[in-house]
């Protein structure tokens, strides 16, 4: 699954973050979902979830926005200027699954390296400002 930030601020960071990390755990012990992956890159997250088949995909998502968007903004309240309106998600989300065919550990390390592509791609290169004395 994945989940664009309201806006599609750019408001995951160190702390943002850890605070969705930490929710999803809550939402483990809580619920019979299961996170295998979080990743994030600067505006969405990614999701690999391992849910029971009674629970609708539509479930799992209210579910998972709603606690937390609701935890986010309770610990990290400084994500409130970005976000106005009280949505920390917008309204839409992108679901696909995984399959008995599917490969999930394919999928799992995508998801594990969101947002580390431009760091590996941009890491030691010039840019425009460099060396302006």
């Amino acid at each position: 699954m994945v989940f664009p930030a309201k806006y599609r601020r750019k408001v995951f960071g160190g702390k943002v973050e850890a605070e969705l990390k930490k929710a999803c755990e809550e939402i483990n012990k809580r619920y019979e979902i299961n996170f295998v992956e979080i990743g994030v890159d600067e505006d969405h997250a990614h999701f690999l979830i391992q849910g029971i088949p009674t629970m609708s995909v539509t479930r799992i998502v209210t579910i998972v926005k709603s606690i937390t968007a609701k935890e986010i903004f309770k610990k990290c309240p400084e994500v409130k200027k970005y976000l106005w309106g009280g949505n920390f998600w917008t309204s839409g989300y992108y679901a696909n699954t995984v399959g008995r065919y599917g490969n999930e550990e394919v999928i799992s390390n995508y998801v594990k390296n969101q947002g580390k592509e431009y760091e590996l791609l941009y890491r030691g290169q010039l840019t425009f400002f460099d060396g302006v004395a």
